[in-house]
């Protein structure tokens, strides 16, 4: 593999085309590998040649300086990272090579990636998703249709007052809701145990898909000994669920890219705190170990209200017109 073109020796990149001839021999990287270091080591190279200085002779301030050129574009971090990733690789062979004495990256920190905020749904979109799946759960004809439509209003109802993981949803088994049909007793992660309560949609649809499955096994078919079994007896797979909430968004006028089990358990949270629940409550029922993990909500609803102000305050508005 030839250096990309345009990378000459004699053009005050010569630290660079070594750097590509050593990643190209020692390490085999591939051609967009290749590309990708040439180009974030070049953009790099150009701040410090519009400031007087080479890859010989940059200090850390000159790193933090390029750093925050790169934020003042509007990069994001997760980008600002990959882009100092491959500068520490490059002044670490400078300094294996000879080329420095030290290395300016040891003093610098990543950007803080932060943690993505979760997807959510809004208290109307969900509604839209139940009543598209009870409409069609009484809509639809007797047999197998049936069944499937009573089987994913009760999923969706079950998960949306609950808040499981889909893991957690699809292996409930049978017996669950043998004892006590007002909480769920649900082995989560790590296989500890806790209760989780179901409200009375969602007991009254698992009572009805429940019915479709007892007369199924009344005319001669096996019993399952899942909550949600599939046609052939074993539990519904989160693909098969995945697939069938993704239909039901298309047929609610939803994104179906934007709906999946996942993000109804964020619903579920974000709902709950919204309308008073107390953090801990929600680390309990989400089956969190870390209050850490659940606090992530909290940030969901503290950017849906600073995007509300932005666009309704008065304020704001007179703000945003004088800008434009």
């Amino acid at each position: 593999m030839s250096p990309p073109k345009g990378l000459s020796r004699g053009t005050g990149s010569s630290e660079l085309a070594l750097f590509i001839d050593m990643i190209m021999a020692e390490r085999g990287a591939a051609a967009h590998t290749v590309e990708a270091y040439t180009r974030d080591l070049s953009e790099f190279l150009a701040f410090l040649a519009a400031k007087g200085k080479e890859a010989t002779t940059a200090s850390a301030e000159h790193l933090r300086g390029f750093l925050a050129s790169l934020a003042s574009k509007g990069l994001a971090p997760t980008s600002r990272a990959r882009k100092l990733s491959a500068i520490r690789q490059f002044f670490r062979f400078l300094l294996a090579e000879g080329l420095r004495a030290d290395d300016p990256c040891s003093a610098i920190d990543s950007p803080k990636l932060g943690r993505p905020l979760p997807k959510i749904l809004s208290l109307a979109e969900v509604e839209m998703l139940l009543k598209t799946a009870s409409d069609a759960s009484e809509a639809a004809a007797e047999g197998s249709a049936r069944r499937r439509a009573l089987r994913l209003y009760a999923l969706l109802e079950t998960l949306y007052a609950t808040g499981l993981r889909v893991s957690e949803l699809i292996s409930l088994p049978r017996g669950v809701l043998t004892a006590d049909d007002l909480v769920l007793t649900v082995k989560g992660k790590g296989g500890r145990e806790r209760l989780v309560p179901l409200n009375e949609a969602a007991r009254k649809a698992l009572a009805a898909h429940l019915a479709a499955v007892g007369e199924d096994e009344a005319k001669g078919k096996s019993p399952s000994p899942w909550l949600f079994p599939s046609a052939g007896g074993q539990h519904l797979t989160r693909q098969r669920l995945g697939q069938e909430l993704k239909a039901l968004a298309l047929a609610s006028g939803i994104e179906p890219s934007r709906v999946s089990p996942h993000v109804l358990r964020h619903a579920f949270a974000s709902h709950l705190l919204e309308r008073g629940a107390d953090l801990r409550t929600v680390q309990q029922l989400l089956g969190h170990a870390d209050i850490s993990t659940t606090q992530i909500y909290t940030h969901v609803i503290e950017e849906r209200l600073r995007r509300l102000v932005e666009q309704h305050h008065p304020l704001a508005q007179a703000h945003l017109t004088k800008r434009s």
